[in-house]
């Protein structure tokens, strides 16, 4: 890997521990306001609407200039609206803000990967890009729990400045400003981002002709019959993933009698088993055989039912961390090979918009769906029991139209490890 790849991992993993240990912080702001249990996923809701809502202008803006340039920008919104949480804007708001910062930041961090390295070293690098950001989860989210329980929480509270008043009177609000200086270091790293060389040709900045590109783009890579395997899996990953983050908070409460704080613990091993998977699939699945791993889907849907009958911490660590690295598993191939369909087919920026808003609006979906059941009053065993039977159901659908998309022509043949040339270089 070249040397400025390195720095793109450091500059995503910071920003990325930021984001993370940042939800459960806000979850704890939304505990101390004594907000209703179902609006704890609407954070997560808020956070993602950027992703679908900007699909058609962010790609532009990703290609519009040197994608460390665009990483720093994108990273200074986060810091904004992490610093709203210290005045009196709602949480929900102001982790908005921050979604609306990673969402731009997105298609410059995954568009870059195709402008340093080729083809050839995709599924590697999205083996490191996604252990980085799982290994950003797990630290993230036990961040998050550490900064906010009691024992740290009274320990920073207690630190005096006589000359500063700082106006920080809860766990909730000490965690906050520590994370704002994690996303301070990922804006430090993204300064020594290097320029690619990569240009494209110059960005509409009619709102119009955005749409109807961006329109086009969506339709082409749905048609493609390497993409829409590719961009139905990771939509459906991202999708679940976000739900797994509250269905594991939820569940580690009733059914293990943990606290958020340790809690979020849990949610860490889940990302722990991610970064197991991602590691083994960035050493052991090339490009040409990423389709290969679609069945370890099907098994992580018929894996989660299980978490039902665990009331053991010791037995939960280990059930979590064998679906996430399933998860892992699959998704990494997956998301390569629609990197690389993606940069074949259109520019890179563009590409990655496109796969964001896809991915993004399933989790909007599938967050509100969840929110409903919470408010229906739905026992969290009969949500994990719906959530596991639909991961399955919908990855056999996707293995169906593989296997006929293949009886039509070898859609495999269509993958080019080495010499492809990207468009609007």
């Amino acid at each position: 890997m070249r040397r400025g790849f390195y720095t793109i991992m450091a500059a995503q993993f910071f920003s990325s521990l930021a984001d993370n240990a940042l939800l459960i912080a806000a979850i704890a702001l939304l505990i101390e306001m004594h907000a209703p249990e179902w609006m704890k996923p609407l954070l997560k809701l808020f956070f993602t609407i950027s992703y679908v809502l900007l699909a058609p202008f962010v790609g532009p803006f990703a290609d519009s200039m040197p994608k460390g340039r665009v990483m720093l920008i994108t990273n200074a919104i986060k810091v904004i609206g992490c610093g709203l949480m210290f005045f009196t804007v709602h949480p929900l708001l102001a982790y908005a803000i921050v979604g609306l910062g990673a969402a731009a930041y997105s298609p410059a961090k995954y568009g870059i990967l195709t402008e340093l390295l080729p083809p050839s070293k995709l599924v590697a690098a999205n083996g490191w890009i996604e252990g980085t950001t799982v290994g950003s989860i797990i630290l993230g989210t036990v961040l998050g729990g550490v900064l906010i329980s009691p024992k740290v929480a009274g320990a920073l509270l207690s630190l005096d400045f006589p000359a500063l008043e700082t106006g920080i009177d809860t766990p909730a609000e000490s965690a906050i400003l520590v994370i704002a200086c994690l996303y301070g270091v990922a804006a430090l790293f993204n300064l020594r981002i290097p320029d690619t060389g990569a240009r494209y040709e110059r960005q509409s900045r009619n709102p119009v002709t955005l749409l109807k590109d961006f329109a086009h783009c969506l339709s082409t890579l749905w048609q493609d019959k390497l993409g829409q395997i590719s961009l139905a899996v990771t939509t459906l990953f991202w999708g679940a993933g976000a739900t797994l983050q509250f269905i594991v908070l939820k569940w580690a409460e009733v059914q293990l009698g943990l606290p958020l704080s340790r809690a979020a613990v849990l949610q860490g091993v889940v990302a722990v088993g991610i970064a197991l998977g991602a590691v083994l699939a960035a050493r052991v699945i090339p490009l040409k055989g990423s389709l290969r791993v679609l069945p370890c889907g099907v098994a992580m849907g018929v894996i989660v039912p299980m978490m039902t009958l665990v009331h053991d911490t010791s037995v939960a660590y280990s059930l979590l961390v064998i679906i996430g690295a399933l998860a892992g598993f699959f998704v990494v191939p997956m998301n390569a090979l629609l990197q690389h369909r993606g940069h074949v087919l259109m520019s890179a920026g563009h590409s990655i918009a496109v796969q964001n808003f896809n991915e993004n609006l399933m989790v909007l979906i599938m967050l509100a769906l969840y929110a409903v059941l919470i408010r229906a009053d739905w026992h969290i065993n009969t949500i994990i029991i719906t959530f596991g039977a639909m991961v399955a159901v919908t990855m056999l659908a996707v293995i169906a139209l593989h296997r006929a998309n293949q009886r039509r022509f070898d859609s495999v043949g269509l993958i080019q490890v080495e010499g492809d040339s990207p468009h609007g270089h």
